[in-house]
C-alpha cells in the first residue's frame, strides 16, 4: 500500500510540472540570433512581453539559464550555447513537417527569408517582387540587407543572394552572375570639380566617398586606400545609399554599381575599377527541396539571368 502510494505521489508530480512547449524553441533561437529582445521579438512578429515571459517559461522548464542579460544584450550561456544545435534540429523538422503539408498542394506557401546585398535588393529584387507575389499570393518574405555575410547554419536566412562567397559546409552554393563596378560622380559635381580639365581624373584634387573602417574589406574601400595613397575621402559611409545620396549631391566621386548609377543618370568616370564581383546564390542544404524556399530561387535565377548585361 505505501509503495502504491509512492507511485500515485510521483504520477502527480509529472502531471503537475510544467511541460515543454516546442515552439518556445523559436523563441529561443531567434534571441540567440538577434541578440536583444527588441530585435527578436521584430523578427518573430511578437510583443517584447510575450517574448521575455516565453523565455521565462522555457527557463524554468529546462530548469537551467539560457542567456546571461547585460546591457548591451542576451549573450548565450554554455548551457544555451548547448542547445543550438537540438533547437535548429526543430525548426527544421517543423520547416520540414509544414512542406510536407502542402506537397500535394499546388500552392506555395509559407515564409521565406532573403539576405542580400542592399543595392541587389532595392534596385532590383524589390521591384520584381510584385510578379513573385501574384504567382504565390500565399508566400510571405523578409528580405535582410548588410555588406557582412550571413550564417545559413544559424538560419540566419533560408537564402543569401551575396557578393561574398557564402561560409561552406551543408550549404548548396552557385554562381548566378557577376555585378559590375565603376568610379561615378554626378553632372554637378563635374562642372564644379576643381582644375580646367574636366575629362580627367585627379586623385590628388578630387574628392571621393568611400567606407566606414569596418567595411575596408570591401573591393571598393581596398580600390580607395591604393589610389588615395594616404588621403582621406571626403565622406564615409556604411551603406551603399547612402553613397549613392551623397554622388547624387555632388560631395564626390564613388564606385558604385554600373546598373545602379546608369539608372540614376551618373557619369562614369572610370569604367574598370577592378571591383567586379561574382554573385552567389546559397541555400542550406535541408531547405534545398523545399516548396517555398524552390519558389524564391527560382525568382532569382530568373531575374539574375534576364538582367545578366545590365547588371554587368
Amino acid at each position: 500500500m505505501h509503495n502504491k502510494s509512492n507511485q500515485l505521489s510521483e504520477y502527480g508530480k509529472r502531471r503537475t510540472s510544467p511541460t515543454l512547449n516546442w515552439d518556445d524553441a523559436r523563441v529561443f533561437l531567434a534571441i540567440a540570433r538577434e541578440g536583444t529582445l527588441s530585435r527578436a521579438a521584430k523578427r518573430l512578429n511578437l510583443g517584447i512581453a510575450t517574448l521575455s515571459r516565453r523565455l521565462e517559461r522555457l527557463e524554468s522548464v529546462l530548469q537551467i539559464r539560457l542567456f546571461a542579460r547585460d546591457q548591451q544584450g542576451y549573450t548565450l550561456t554554455d548551457e544555451g550555447r548547448d542547445l543550438i544545435s537540438p533547437a535548429e534540429a526543430l525548426e527544421q523538422a517543423g520547416f520540414a513537417f509544414g512542406d510536407a503539408t502542402y506537397r500535394n498542394n499546388d500552392q506555395v506557401m509559407g515564409h521565406v527569408r532573403l539576405a542580400t546585398a542592399q543595392g541587389l535588393a532595392d534596385y532590383l529584387i524589390i521591384p520584381a517582387l510584385p510578379k513573385l507575389i501574384a504567382d504565390h499570393p500565399n508566400l510571405t518574405m523578409e528580405i535582410v540587407t548588410s555588406v557582412s555575410t550571413v550564417n545559413l547554419h544559424r538560419r540566419d536566412a533560408d537564402i543569401a543572394l551575396r557578393m561574398v562567397r557564402p561560409e561552406r559546409g551543408n550549404v548548396s552554393i552557385r554562381q548566378l552572375g557577376s555585378l559590375g563596378f565603376g568610379l561615378y560622380a554626378s553632372q554637378h559635381y563635374i562642372d564644379n570639380r576643381k582644375g580646367s580639365d574636366t575629362t580627367r581624373l585627379s586623385f590628388e584634387h578630387d574628392e571621393f566617398i568611400g567606407w566606414s573602417e569596418l567595411q575596408q574589406s570591401l573591393p571598393a574601400a581596398q580600390w580607395l586606400t591604393k589610389i588615395l595613397r594616404g588621403r582621406s575621402c571626403r565622406l564615409t559611409t556604411t551603406n551603399l545609399s547612402a553613397q549613392l545620396s551623397a554622388v547624387e549631391a555632388g560631395v564626390g566621386m564613388a564606385i558604385l554599381p554600373h546598373f545602379i548609377s546608369k539608372r540614376n543618370n551618373l557619369v562614369c568616370m572610370q569604367e574598370d575599377v577592378g571591383c567586379d564581383q561574382p554573385i552567389w546564390l546559397a541555400i542550406h542544404s535541408d531547405l534545398a527541396h523545399s516548396r517555398r524556399v524552390r519558389a524564391v530561387v527560382n525568382f532569382l535565377e530568373t531575374l539574375i539571368s534576364e538582367n545578366e548585361t545590365l547588371l554587368s
